[in-house]
């Protein structure tokens, strides 16, 4: 059992980093252990989001993937779980995760194209997407953006490379409400069990 936990956030004091260790202490108090609990910070690791020419030969099987790629994806696999924790900029994720995942989710690995259309080819597992947003529900209820956030990343991006079992938390009023940091980091705390004691119950595909 092990899950990985994908957060990007330029503070490591932010709230979004507080979420993100909040889940993970949640799931290890559902008994999963510490060492199978990974937070991969993008901005401390430096990961390069920027789509490049090596990207491009990788995509059009010219070369082999980039290696920061590789680990990348290689990290993935090896987790039966997956939550990405990140603040909503206009109305979607920051940069450096938009770019974690045009390049670590390549062709050959997360799909497959042919004549016959797109094959998936990431084995399902959980996946939350949990945004931190500044904008009260029914801001995001209003416009259209709730069902638009949930559409591009867990059916356009997940669902579209086989990753089906995918729920989303955005945990609203960040910024704006005195009693929010308090309530998110109980929702992560709660939702780490959650997906901790979804492991122990799930037979790996």
């Amino acid at each position: 059992m092990s899950l990985l936990v994908v957060t990007s956030h330029p503070d490591p004091a932010s709230l979004t980093a507080a979420v993100a260790a909040a889940l993970a202490e949640g799931a290890r108090e559902a008994g999963l252990d510490a060492g199978d609990i990974e937070i991969a910070d993008l901005t401390a690791e430096g990961f390069q989001p920027a789509f490049t020419a090596a990207d491009r030969l990788a995509f059009h099987r010219k070369a082999p993937v980039p290696a920061d790629v590789a680990a990348e994806q290689r990290r993935i696999d090896r987790a039966e779980a997956l939550a990405l924790v990140f603040p909503v900029y206009w109305w979607s994720m920051p940069a450096l995760l938009k770019g974690w995942i045009d390049r670590v989710f390549t062709g050959g690995w997360a799909f497959e194209e042919s004549d016959g259309g797109i094959t998936p080819l990431l084995r399902d597992r959980p996946v939350h997407v949990i945004g931190l947003a500044a904008a009260d529900a029914g801001a995001f209820a209003r416009h259209g953006h709730t069902e638009a956030f949930d559409s591009q990343i867990r059916r356009g991006i997940f669902g579209y490379c086989g990753l089906r079992s995918v729920t989303t938390t955005l945990m609203h009023d960040s910024d704006t409400t005195p009693d929010a940091p308090a309530r998110h980091l109980a929702t992560a705390r709660r939702l780490g069990r959650e997906l901790a004691a979804t492991l122990r119950t799930r037979t790996p595909a």
